[in-house]
């Protein structure tokens, strides 16, 4: 079986949503806050966050990647945890070459697209546990951009922003990738091991990408468009329920 040194740090890809533009207003602060892998967090920062309100943590991970670090230390503190998956595997979406790994923004893109349709009834336990909690909510997978970008995405939408200010909080993530590799890289290196990727081939094809990765979040975004007129349609259809995305609403522009 294969195990991974778990090195406990700060997070590098962590962000409270609050000052993006909504329908009515800005998004207050303490509300939503996404992030790389909080399981992972050194002590003072997971006190630092509890301190600062936070009330509840979902954990967009795969089982597998929950197998090798669990909750982490906020598992110490009172705060709720939900595991809500948004990939049965991390390996999903992904397209395999002769040479290896073959990605691009597109190909996110279609992968993000798929993950909001196929993974709407999470995305709406989501979205309801956020409109719920007493607090601020934290939301993560490893990395903070694909599966997080996707809830982020989620919940933006339902606050009615537009297009450019979901890409905008999409793409900061792009200045945070190295460090974001760097500390993941003994966790994620045994998770792709045991599901039988080479973590270094995975880097080597994604490396290029932090540059213009706005392609993949508006190819998501158009998908959604162009869907349906409604384009929390397969939230709603999952069991969203409007009452939530108005309460979510009422929460986004009142502390």
């Amino acid at each position: 079986m294969t195990t991974a040194t778990i090195d406990l740090s700060p997070a590098v890809n962590l962000r409270d949503l609050g000052g993006i533009p909504i329908a009515e207003g800005v998004l207050r602060k303490g509300l939503a806050i996404r992030a790389d892998d909080l399981s992972i967090l050194d002590p003072e920062s997971a006190r630092s966050l509890v301190d600062a309100g936070l009330t509840s943590v979902i954990d967009l991970r795969s089982a597998d990647e929950v197998a090798v670090t669990g909750r982490g230390p906020l598992a110490e503190h009172p705060v709720a945890y939900h595991h809500l998956s948004l990939m049965t595997s991390i390996g999903k979406g992904m397209e395999k070459s002769g040479n290896g790994i073959a990605l691009d923004h597109a190909m996110f893109g279609e992968m993000y697209w798929r993950m909001y349709q196929d993974s709407a009834p999470a995305l709406a336990s989501a979205l309801t546990i956020i409109a719920l909690s007493p607090g601020a909510t934290a939301f993560h997978c490893a990395a903070g951009r694909d599966r997080t970008g996707v809830l982020a995405a989620s919940l933006l939408l339902a606050l009615g922003a537009d297009d450019d200010a979901i890409v905008a909080d999409y793409v900061r993530t792009e200045a945070n990738m190295a460090a974001i590799h760097a500390r993941t890289r003994n966790v994620m290196g045994a998770v792709m091991l045991r599901l039988g990727f080479d973590l270094d081939a995975m880097t080597g094809a994604t490396r290029g990408l932090g540059v213009g990765s706005e392609v993949a979040m508006r190819a998501l975004l158009a998908r959604v468009r162009a869907s349906d007129p409604e384009p929390l349609r397969p939230l709603l259809d999952a069991g969203l329920s409007t009452q939530t995305v108005q309460m979510l609403r009422d929460r986004a522009r009142s502390a």
